[in-house]
């Protein structure tokens, strides 16, 4: 699946270097300010699953820079990794709405378990949310029963075909980048996985074909469009 993005916001230019190793040597792809500020202008030109924020720092402080995210961007967890020791600093951090408080110095396994739990718990509260049944011009299809209907007649898909469709009708009419669609169907990218990714493609192209409203465009070397015209 595609790399998880954190947002690393970290005065210490020691620290914060031997983190964004650590946990980009983990899978994580990690974007490393040591500003508040600088953090808050990354936000608006990147999506990020997860923060971690420093308290003391110069200019805004990590309280301040929580209480942005959570007006500006309120489904970002965030968590603190800070000095400061005080019982009334880890609450406030909670009120805040932290989904934890780390005290520096740290154990960096303990770390990376808070940030795989948080970052599991969210995406399953994601997932939940998400459609599972789509309209596709003349089209329903419903990923939990795997099943393509059209007029009177189903069509059983295989499980690949199932995901690639889904994945397709949850980006309609955006483009669906490849690279990112193949780490996500077979948990990563090569060039063999990503010709296996083309021929499920082909295929869900002949079992839409019936509806001239519907169309998956392909977007040289960058994805796939999932075309529906809308009525």
């Amino acid at each position: 699946m595609p790399k998880q993005r954190i947002l690393l916001v970290e005065d210490d230019m020691n620290l914060g270097f031997l983190l964004m190793e650590y946990l980009e040597s983990e899978g994580y792809e990690i974007k490393w300010c040591r500003d508040a500020l600088t953090g808050l202008q990354q936000l608006k030109s990147q999506t990020y699953h997860l923060s971690i924020l420093d308290i003391m720092m110069p200019g805004m402080d990590g309280f301040n820079l929580a209480r942005h995210l959570k007006q500006s961007h309120p489904k970002l967890p965030f968590l603190f990794l800070t000095a400061r020791l005080l019982k009334s600093d880890k609450l406030k951090a909670y009120a805040l709405g932290a989904e934890d408080y780390l005290t520096k110095p740290f154990d960096e396994d303990e770390l990376l378990c808070k940030i795989r739990v948080i970052l599991r718990r969210h995406e399953e509260a994601s997932d939940a949310h998400l459609p599972t049944q789509f309209t596709i011009g003349d089209y329903f299809f419903d990923y939990e029963r795997q099943e393509l209907r059209f007029q009177d007649q189903a069509h059983r898909l295989t499980e690949k075909e199932n995901e690639v469709l889904c994945l397709l009708c949850r980006n309609k009419n955006r483009i669906l980048k490849r690279e990112e669609a193949v780490e996500t169907i077979y948990g990563k990218n090569d060039y063999f996985l990503g010709r296996s990714f083309d021929v499920f493609i082909s295929r869900l192209r002949k079992l839409l074909r019936h509806d001239e409203t519907v169309s998956i465009e392909n977007v040289f070397r960058v994805g796939f469009i999932l075309n529906v015209e809308e009525q």
